[in-house]
């Protein structure tokens, strides 16, 4: 991009921020510097001129003459006086006089008459040396605000608008500055696979042009927070070998009206000085949100957008300029942006599946040095939901740890205890709880991996432990799926519910009591419970109805009430009611295995954790020896 700098055409006296600009910028700092130090001499002498009372030269010689003078300053062009009736004010309040000198007059004769007539002079200037003190400090000042202008000015002519506010701020990043590849993205196969089309446009756009095909002009990645929407676009420009701009959203946005407009002008223009090139915005609802004006609009938003619709409509898509962005609040985008023209596809980046996770978890293990234990499938299993980010986070604490331990491999449970401080925090080893409060904690931990071990339709249960952690649990049970589920049946929510709702049943089965300890439990229940009613239609009450929408589908995804007052009267009792059957169904499962519950209650009091495993042996031999008993009788 530095080509133009040989070319007197392009760079030559007439043109804007060549050689030929800088004597225009300077005068154009000196005039106003000028004017500032005018303005300012104007505001000082008005000031200076606002604390005394202008008077004639007669009015001063009868005051003197009266004796009414108190105190004088005599100067060489004017004389300042303060009278009795002034004085006698208070001094907050006082305001002397001033009057003209005549040229003629004498002042050591007048100071004398002052004096003997009881005034007392202060000062008394007698050479005029004040001009050339005056046209100094006019002259400093003169060339402090030439500087500050000249600087500002170069400032201006070289970066555009008020000082760079309207360039845009996109970064360029090489193929040799990014180093991503599509090797490196993993677990999203699908969106590679879209992708993969723009990068060979990229490549060979003749194979395309020659049969009438256009390359898309744009492409949305969408989907939630960490699941790799910024390292795909990398991946893109890394893989079609082109210069990649990437700018946020916000970036656009400023608070002066026409600066985010500026910016993207900018951008475009830089984009189609080395075309081929691809163009990323990264949360790109900062700028593109739906115009909407019941509530009052935003000028500088809106103006950006419009901007940036009619720059994607005005560049040539055949030059080889792609336009990729990124956000998880799709539903928000307005719907000009949308449409085809602009961002023709739109592309999932969802939460990777199984083998996703497992392909993920070998890209970031890839500069890991590995135990021969670690079984990367069991992790991929044990972090369903997992996101990207979430397992690139796993390994580094994982490896974190092998240091902390004096270890020069990662091993199997490094990285199972990096998942489990994820979730739960790190072991709180100051933490002392009473022996009643263990007894309730254990309690209560069982019934959660007995009740679900004894449903059918329930995750197994992976690991127990009473240990606190924290995040303020005093303990926790942990579910690792055996296989991977996109769908959920009505009984094995039903049983997860149950699962939920057995701690608080083993609260009042062993001890009779409600804790504290089973809020985040009820919490979860009851929230699973609203969904399986009101999204779902597990309802015999409301049927097939679904009162509730998902907002931020790729972000929190609640479900909020969009409908009458009686209706959600209705949900809030087809909840309880669910909720109360479930919790009876728990209550009445423990009561029937008591003997179950206190057994493995006493065994996790012993070890503090404990494994599926060995609560799945307690389960079978109690299982076992009920066929024995039922087979003898």
């Amino acid at each position: 991009m530095d080509q133009n700098r040989n070319n007197p055409s392009q760079n030559g006296p007439n043109k804007p921020g060549g050689e030929g600009q800088k004597p225009n910028n300077r005068w154009v700092a000196l005039l106003i510097a000028v004017a500032i130090v005018l303005a300012i001499s104007g505001i000082f002498n008005a000031v200076r001129s606002s604390q005394y009372t202008q008077t004639t030269w007669s009015d001063f010689r009868s005051a003197m003459n009266a004796g009414q003078i108190v105190e004088a300053e005599l100067q060489y062009d004017r004389i300042i006086y303060l009278t009795k009736e002034e004085a006698a004010k208070d001094p907050a309040v006082q305001k002397a006089c001033f009057t003209g000198l005549p040229s003629s007059y004498n002042l050591m004769e007048l100071a004398d008459e002052l004096i003997a007539r009881g005034a007392t002079v202060d000062r008394l200037i007698v050479e005029d040396n004040s001009t050339i003190m005056m046209i100094l400090s006019y002259v400093m000042m003169l060339g402090v605000a030439f500087l500050f202008m000249n600087m500002l000015t170069k400032r201006m002519s070289g970066d555009g608008m008020m000082g760079g506010f309207g360039k845009s701020k996109a970064k360029v990043y090489m193929e040799k500055s990014t180093g991503v590849t599509f090797r490196d993205v993993a677990g999203q196969d699908e969106a590679k696979e879209s992708l993969q089309e723009i990068i060979d446009f990229l490549h060979n756009p003749g194979k395309y042009t020659d049969i009438g095909a256009k390359l898309p002009k744009g492409a949305l990645l969408v989907g939630s927070p960490g699941t790799g929407k910024t390292l795909i676009a990398k991946a893109v420009a890394g893989e079609a070998n082109v210069p990649f701009f990437s700018i946020s959203g916000s970036d656009f946005v400023e608070m002066f009206v026409g600066m985010g407009a500026s910016r993207v002008r900018d951008l475009f223009q830089q984009a189609a000085k080395v075309a081929p090139c691809i163009i990323f915005i990264d949360e790109i609802d900062a700028v593109g949100r739906s115009r909407d004006s019941r509530y009052g609009g935003n000028s500088e938003q809106e103006q950006t957008l419009n901007q940036l619709l009619s720059e994607i409509d005005g560049f040539d898509s055949t030059k080889g300029i792609v336009c990729l962005a990124a956000t998880n609040r799709p539903e928000i985008l307005d719907k000009a942006l949308l449409r085809p023209g602009r961002f023709d596809r739109r592309i999932i980046v969802d939460r990777p599946n199984l083998q996703g996770r497992l392909d993920t978890l070998k890209v970031h293990t890839r500069k890991i040095k590995l135990a021969e234990d670690v079984d990367l499938r069991k992790i991929a299993q044990t972090t369903a939901g997992a996101v990207g980010a979430d397992l690139a986070n796993l390994v580094n604490e994982a490896a974190l740890r092998a240091v902390r331990k004096g270890r020069k491999l990662v091993t199997q449970e490094d990285l199972l205890v990096s998942f489990e401080t994820v979730i739960a925090g790190t072991e709180k080893k100051n933490t002392v709880l009473t022996d009643m409060e263990k007894r309730l904690v254990a309690y209560h931990e069982v019934g959660h991996a007995l009740v679900s071990a004894l449903m059918k339709k329930s995750q197994p249960v992976s690991k127990i432990t009473i240990v606190p952690h924290t995040t303020g649990a005093l303990g926790y049970t942990m579910y690792t799926p055996e296989e991977e589920k996109f769908l959920s049946t009505n009984e094995e929510l039903l049983a997860d519910l149950c699962g939920l709702l057995g701690g608080r049943a083993a609260e009042q089965v062993v001890f009779g009591v409600k804790t504290t300890g089973a809020s985040n439990d009820i919490q979860r229940a009851t929230a699973l419970a609203k969904n399986m009613i009101s999204l779902y239609g597990m309802s015999e009450e409301l049927g097939l109805m679904a009162p509730a929408v998902v907002s931020n589908q790729y972000l929190e995804g609640q479900a909020h009430m969009d409908c009458s007052q009686e209706t959600a009267a209705k949900v809030d009792a087809a909840v309880q009611k669910l909720l109360d059957k479930c919790y009876a169904d728990s209550k009445q499962l423990l009561l029937d295995n008591r003997s179950l519950l206190d057994e493995i209650s006493e065994y996790l009091l012993a070890k503090e954790t404990i494994t599926g495993e060995e609560l799945m042996a307690y389960v079978n031999a109690d299982k076992q020896q009920a066929e024995e008993a039922t087979e003898e009788a």
